[in-house]
């Protein structure tokens, strides 16, 4: 495929339905994407990262306490909160999105993690291979699941390693707008349904990332984010 197809990756596409449950009870009353990060939920922080990127339009595919996130979001005309069912899986919520996504690409990204991540770059890179999909390759802490490469070709998904010298799919996505026929429905799993088809075709490219990079999975997670913060000079801070 030529690399000179429609791009216009203007807007971030959130998945945000999740409640987290790896957090006890911070996500009793609130979903995952509004706890707090020096005072401001996490899911605003990556929206931020995603304006000082020139992405402008979010839409946050919200599930579990939908209607707090649109609540956060109410005044702000540049985001736009959609309830995608609270049993809809990852690539499932992305599906329900297809009619608010204009021919081309978008970002994807997940309500949880940030990044020092250049996105612009990813954005050029995925233009510049012409395939449905980039994803952005970073190095992990050993719980994760882990990508393996041939280059910058994504060619499979292997189980958890404890080695630093691996990657896992950390996030901050580009896609084509025909990633949608790797879909098939709610239960669709973009992570071991959607990516390793893609992969499978020769369509899923990865942008390695050797910088910051961290998630909000746990409640010490929450903790290392906010000591961050404090520090005065947060990697992710780049607004």
């Amino acid at each position: 495929m030529g690399a000179d197809r429609n791009h216009d990756a203007a807007c971030v596409v959130v998945l945000a339905g999740g409640r987290g449950a790896r957090l006890g009870r911070l996500t009793d009353e609130i979903p995952k994407p509004l706890v707090e990060v020096g005072g401001q939920p996490i899911l605003w922080h990556v929206l931020a990262c995603y304006k000082a990127a020139g992405v402008t339009r979010g839409v946050v595919a919200a599930g579990y306490r939908a209607e707090q996130i649109a609540q956060l979001f109410a005044a702000d005309t540049t985001v736009e909160v959609v309830d995608t069912g609270v049993e809809t899986n990852t690539g499932g919520r992305i599906l329900r999105l297809a009619d608010r996504l204009m021919e081309g690409s978008f970002c994807l990204t997940y309500g949880d993690g940030v990044s020092d991540l250049a996105i612009a770059e990813t954005m050029e890179f995925h233009v510049s291979h012409g395939r449905l999909a980039t994803i952005t390759a970073v190095h992990p802490p050993a719980r994760f699941g882990r990508l393996s490469l041939d280059y910058d070709n994504v060619v499979g998904f292997a189980e958890r390693s404890p080695l630093d010298t691996e990657w896992i799919n950390g996030g901050f996505m580009v896609f084509q707008r025909e990633v949608m026929d790797f879909i098939a429905g709610d239960d669709s799993s973009l992570e071991h349904d959607v990516l390793p088809a893609l992969a499978a075709a020769g369509e899923l490219k990865a942008f390695r990332h050797k910088g910051f990079w961290q998630c909000m999975d746990t409640v010490a997670d929450v903790a290392f984010l906010n000591s961050l913060w404090k520090s005065q000079n947060p990697p992710w801070r780049t607004w």
